[in-house]
C-alpha cells in the first residue's frame, strides 16, 4: 500500500481533508474524474475575469476559526451578494427586504409591509415547499419571486417539493440587500482554483482519472478511501437511484465593457428556460476592462448531463439513503455533499471535512 488515503474528488471537502490529513503526517492521493481541481468551486481566468464555470461560490460564514482557516490559503477581497431579480421585465431586489416589498407592494415601511404580507399567508403548518413560502411572503411575493424560478430549478411543482429547501432563504423588513447574514463574506482575489492549488501544495494528485474506471486497483493502493461522490453510484445502485437536480452552462465573452451590470440577476418566469445569469467581473469591487463574460444557467435533468449538483431530499430519497447508510466497512469514508445527500454551503462544508480529519488518529 502506497498511500494512508485516497481520496475520491478534488472538491472542497476532499482537498481539505487531503490538506488537514497530511498536516497530520498521512500520505494520501487525490484523484478527480474531471481535468481540474477544485470541483464545482473551479475559476478560469478569461481576459483577467475569474469565471466560476460551475456557477457563482461566495464564501460567507459565521466562524471566525473557518474564516480565519480558509485565508490561510487565499487572500479574500471582500464582497457584497446583491441579486436582481427580473420577472417579466419588472426588477426586484433579492433577498425579500423593504425594498423588494416596495416594488411589489408600493409600501414605504415595515409595518406596512408586514400587515400585507400577513393578509396573504398560509396560516397552517406547511408540509411542502410552496405552503412554507407562502406561510413566509405570502401570494404575491410567490407568485412572481418564487414559483416559477422553483418549478425551472427543480423541475416539478414546489407542492411536490420538501419545506426545508426554502426554509433558510432570508425575509427581512429593512433595506437590506446584502443575500447573507454572515459576518465574514469574500472572494478569493486570485480565484478559487489558486486557493485549491494552495490546499494541496505537496500532494500527489492524479486529474481525468475516473475511480470507477480501476476501483480495485486504485483501493489496494491506500489504506482508507474518502470517497466525496454520489453514495448510490459508490455502491452501484444496489438499492436504487438517488435523484439530484443538475445544471448546463452558456458562456459568452462579449466586446462590451458591461452587460447586466451586477453580478448576479435570475429569471423568475416559468416560460424562459434559464434561472439566473452571471456576469462574472461584478464579483470584483472595482470592475474594469473591455470585455466582460457572462453565463447563462440553465437546470437540468442529471440523467441527461451526468453530472450531479443537487440532492433532492424528499421522503422516498431519504428511504434509499438510510438503507446506504447502513452499509459499514472501516475501509470507506464518506463526505461532501453528494457522499452524503445533503445540501452544505461552503462553510459547512470546510467544518465538515476538518471535523473528519480530527478523527483520524486512531487509524494507523
Amino acid at each position: 500500500m502506497e498511500y494512508d488515503f485516497l481520496i475520491v474528488g478534488a472538491g472542497l471537502f476532499g482537498s481539505v481533508f487531503a490538506r488537514e490529513a497530511t498536516d497530520k503526517g498521512y500520505r494520501c492521493l487525490v484523484i478527480d474524474r474531471r481535468d481540474h481541481i477544485g470541483g464545482n468551486c473551479y475559476t478560469e481566468t478569461i481576459d483577467g475575469i475569474d469565471v466560476h464555470k460551475y456557477g457563482p461560490h461566495i464564501f460567507h460564514t459565521s466562524s471566525e476559526k473557518i474564516w480565519n482557516y480558509v485565508n490561510r490559503f487565499a487572500e479574500f477581497e471582500p464582497y457584497e451578494h446583491n441579486i436582481i431579480a427580473n420577472y417579466k421585465g419588472s426588477l426586484y431586489n433579492l433577498p425579500f427586504n423593504m425594498n423588494t416589498f416596495s416594488q411589489l407592494f408600493g409600501t414605504k415601511d415595515p409595518e406596512e409591509a408586514k400587515r400585507i404580507i400577513e393578509s396573504e399567508r398560509f396560516k397552517g403548518t406547511p408540509t411542502n415547499l410552496e405552503e412554507q413560502a407562502l406561510s413566509m411572503v405570502g401570494e404575491t411575493v410567490y407568485q412572481i419571486l418564487i414559483k416559477g424560478y422553483t418549478e425551472k430549478q427543480w423541475g416539478t411543482k414546489p407542492k411536490n417539493l420538501p419545506k426545508s429547501i426554502i426554509a433558510r432563504l432570508p425575509v427581512r423588513f429593512t433595506f437590506d440587500n446584502n443575500y447573507f447574514n454572515d459576518t465574514y463574506q469574500g472572494i478569493p482575489k486570485e480565484g478559487y482554483t489558486k486557493m485549491f492549488e494552495n490546499l494541496l501544495d505537496g500532494i500527489d494528485v492524479l486529474l481525468d482519472f475516473d475511480y470507477f474506471y480501476d476501483r480495485e486497483k486504485l483501493d489496494k493502493m491506500a489504506k482508507r478511501v474518502l470517497y466525496t461522490g454520489p453514495i448510490d453510484k459508490f455502491y452501484d445502485h444496489y438499492y436504487g437511484e438517488l435523484d439530484y437536480r443538475s445544471l448546463k452552462f452558456e458562456h459568452r465573452t462579449l466586446q462590451q465593457k458591461t452587460y447586466q451590470g451586477c453580478s448576479q440577476m435570475n429569471f423568475t418566469e416559468a416560460l424562459i428556460k434559464h434561472t439566473r445569469i452571471i456576469e462574472h467581473k461584478f464579483f470584483k469591487a472595482n470592475p474594469g476592462g473591455k470585455t466582460t463574460v457572462v453565463t447563462k444557467e440553465f437546470p437540468a435533468n442529471y440523467k441527461d448531463t451526468g453530472d450531479p449538483f443537487y440532492p433532492i431530499n424528499n421522503d422516498q430519497n431519504m428511504l434509499v439513503l438510510s438503507r446506504y447508510k447502513q452499509i459499514k466497512n472501516p475501509k470507506y469514508l464518506f463526505g461532501g455533499r453528494l457522499a452524503e445527500y445533503r445540501y452544505y454551503d461552503m462553510d459547512q462544508t470546510v467544518g465538515s471535512a476538518i471535523a473528519r480529519s480530527g478523527k483520524l488518529t486512531t487509524i494507523r
